[in-house]
């Protein structure tokens, strides 16, 4: 992590809050989890806790990823909504832009991933130690050189979608770890989580939380 980690400073915006849950959009260019040293302890979930300092942490977004996160406010909502992501029950929608032309207009990644160990954080496909990873996609425009899609990930892994997008030869635009020559056309990493669905950790009602992606 770059040691000139300057995040947002904007209010977080809410989604939607009950004594369970807190739904919030993520920022992008903001951990959402303290790194390591005191100039990374600045946060999401740091912020949300001055004002509701229960909550807890259920999933994450990369830094410079934005858009719909949830966490819990009771241990309960905690292990309910932990069980739904482990279990690949919630439903995640993102959307993000790629370099170059995507064909055809829909299809599915399935390649396997793991740690790029002398290169860490950096993930990479690897056919026979990697852990399953599958992504659907679907076009939803083009441009001259350029592809907006709809990403709707089939498991949880660490960068998933960033490497399944340059594993096709389309990386996300603005990603400093995948496609750092986009870096200077694009101020920040091209990828929104824009819906989240999921099961009420005491209802069990079905709901869908969601926001707008800001490119």
């Amino acid at each position: 992590m770059p040691s000139d980690y300057a995040p947002p400073t904007d209010p977080i915006h809410v989604l939607y809050e009950d004594h369970q849950i807190l739904v919030v959009e993520k920022p992008a260019g903001l951990l959402s989890v303290p790194g390591k040293g005191d100039h990374l302890a600045d946060c999401l979930i740091a912020r949300l806790a001055e004002a509701w300092p229960q909550v807890l942490l259920v999933h994450r977004l990369d830094r410079d990823t934005s858009g719909v996160m949830v966490f819990a406010l009771t241990p309960h909502a905690q292990r309910h909504l932990g069980a739904q992501f482990e279990a690949r029950s919630t439903r995640k929608t993102y959307i993000a832009w790629l370099a170059g032309i995507l064909e055809p207009r829909k299809g599915t990644v399935d390649l396997p991933l793991i740690v790029d160990w002398p290169n860490r954080p950096r993930q990479m496909v690897d056919p026979v130690n990697g852990k399953p990873a599958v992504t659907d996609w679907h076009v939803t425009k083009t441009t001259a050189s350029e592809t907006r899609v709809r990403l709707m990930p089939r498991t949880g892994r660490s960068h998933q979608l960033r490497v399944h997008m340059l594993a096709l030869g389309h990386p996300i635009l603005g990603d400093p770890l995948y496609a750092p020559d986009t870096v200077d056309a694009h101020p920040r990493m091209m990828l929104h989580s824009e819906e989240l669905r999921l099961k009420h950790p005491e209802s069990g009602e079905g709901m869908s939380f969601r926001a707008k992606a800001p490119f």
